[in-house]
């Protein structure tokens, strides 16, 4: 990354973003472009920062965890505690994400189950659609 700075337009060009969520990331503390008039300039910062945002909430975390994470991070410092922190909020999100997805092939499972028998009783019936009587 360079030292360049980029309008709120480059940004989201370049990462997929909308304007809308830059300034709403920036409502939260997230990011702290520099402001020339109206214009909002982002930094080899606000770009490092911005990707981080994006990959935490790929991965499910909150605004909340996402910005404590960031502020864990020290210029020219080796992390260890940013390091550590991510790695235990990763670790505690990768369970739950497994979790969820032992859940949902359960729930596929007995939706497929549902189906097949739902499937059997339809053909089971006569074709004509006569009343019972």
């Amino acid at each position: 990354m360079t030292d360049e700075l980029l309008t709120i337009r480059e940004m989201c060009d370049r990462y997929g973003v909308t304007p809308r969520a830059l300034r709403f990331y920036e409502s939260r503390e997230l990011l702290f472009p520099e402001r020339r008039g109206q214009h909002r300039l982002y930094d080899r910062r606000d770009r490092g920062r911005l990707v981080l945002i994006l990959r935490g909430k790929r991965f499910g975390f909150s605004l909340e965890e996402i910005r404590h994470l960031l502020d864990l991070y020290v210029p020219g410092a080796r992390n260890r505690d940013q390091i550590a922190r991510t790695l235990t909020t990763a670790r505690d999100h990768l369970a739950k994400m497994r979790a969820q997805r032992d859940e949902l092939g359960q729930a596929i499972t007995d939706l497929e189950s549902h189906i097949a028998e739902a499937q059997a009783r339809l053909d089971a019936l006569p074709a004509d659609d006569t009343p019972i009587r």
